[in-house]
């Protein structure tokens, strides 16, 4: 497989660092290709404005969609987000890997979403109509591909437990995985995620270690996530809003995931 690993932690020899080495050096061992976004040490312009169109008039009026479609759709992307782009197309799965910090990635990575992300690549692609709202939420650009979060937290797993203080992890990673993952078409697998992050000592590390391998190695193979995909008959369109017969009673995020595809995987 060919595998684009976006890592955004600012500190090489941090838990994220050595976990990041890992996997690189594992994905390598198993025979697979393997490109590195390392937001941080490439400097990475966080922020989206005028200048990511090389063809934007001075003193013209800055519209994020339309300058970002435009610069897509003629070539005058500035090359960084271009460069990004073409990993995407390259790559068969993809793991973005972060703290979580304020209860999300940190802003860089987000800064590489908004930016890479741009107007009939990410996202505006597709018809919109009565019958269909875009090829979104299951298809897209990026659709066949597969993605993965590697997500490091400091507080205890029973703080994002279903009754923790800090709200369930899924509930927590729901934008991440269903809005930016999920959204442009991935298929997205279940995240590993390293709680009490300030407790980690050699032996705990090994452990950790050992799991995010044996979850590297099934990254062809594990069973994703089972949202809804929009255009699949669960929704109405072009409201968007789940058809009356489909999980009723139910409301929130885990609305828009199919329990029975879960019990399915977990029997699987």
């Amino acid at each position: 497989m060919h595998v684009l690993l976006v890592y955004a932690h600012p500190e090489p020899r941090s838990l994220n660092g050595s976990l990041r080495d890992f996997t690189v050096r594992h994905l390598r061992e198993a025979g697979h290709e393997v490109q590195v976004s390392d937001l941080y040490a490439m400097k990475w312009k966080a922020a989206l404005d005028a200048d990511d169109n090389t063809d934007h008039q001075p003193g013209a009026r800055f519209d994020p969609a339309l300058d970002s479609g435009h610069a897509f759709e003629h070539g005058t992307q500035s090359a960084d987000i271009a460069r990004e782009q073409d990993k995407l197309r390259w790559a068969d799965a993809v793991i973005l890997q972060f703290p979580l910090w304020w209860f999300s990635m940190p802003a860089i990575l987000k800064g590489w979403v908004e930016r890479v992300y741009a107007y009939g690549f990410g996202y505006g692609v597709g018809e919109h109509s009565d019958a269909r709202w875009g090829d979104r939420y299951g298809e897209g650009t990026l659709a066949g591909k597969r993605a993965m979060l590697v997500v490091t937290a400091g507080g205890w797993e029973s703080h994002y437990g279903p009754r923790g203080i800090n709200g369930p992890i899924d509930d927590l990673l729901f934008p991440i995985q269903h809005g930016i993952l999920y959204y442009p078409g991935f298929d997205v697998l279940p995240p590993f995620v390293v709680y009490r992050t300030g407790r980690v000592d050699e032996a705990r590390f090994a452990g950790i270690r050992d799991a995010l391998g044996q979850r590297l190695d099934g990254l062809g193979t594990t069973a994703p996530i089972p949202f809804r995909a929009q255009n699949a008959g669960a929704y109405d369109i072009p409201a968007l809003t789940l058809r009356p017969g489909i999980a009723p009673g139910r409301t929130g995020f885990a609305a828009h995931v199919d329990a029975r595809g879960s019990q399915d995987q977990r029997q699987g």
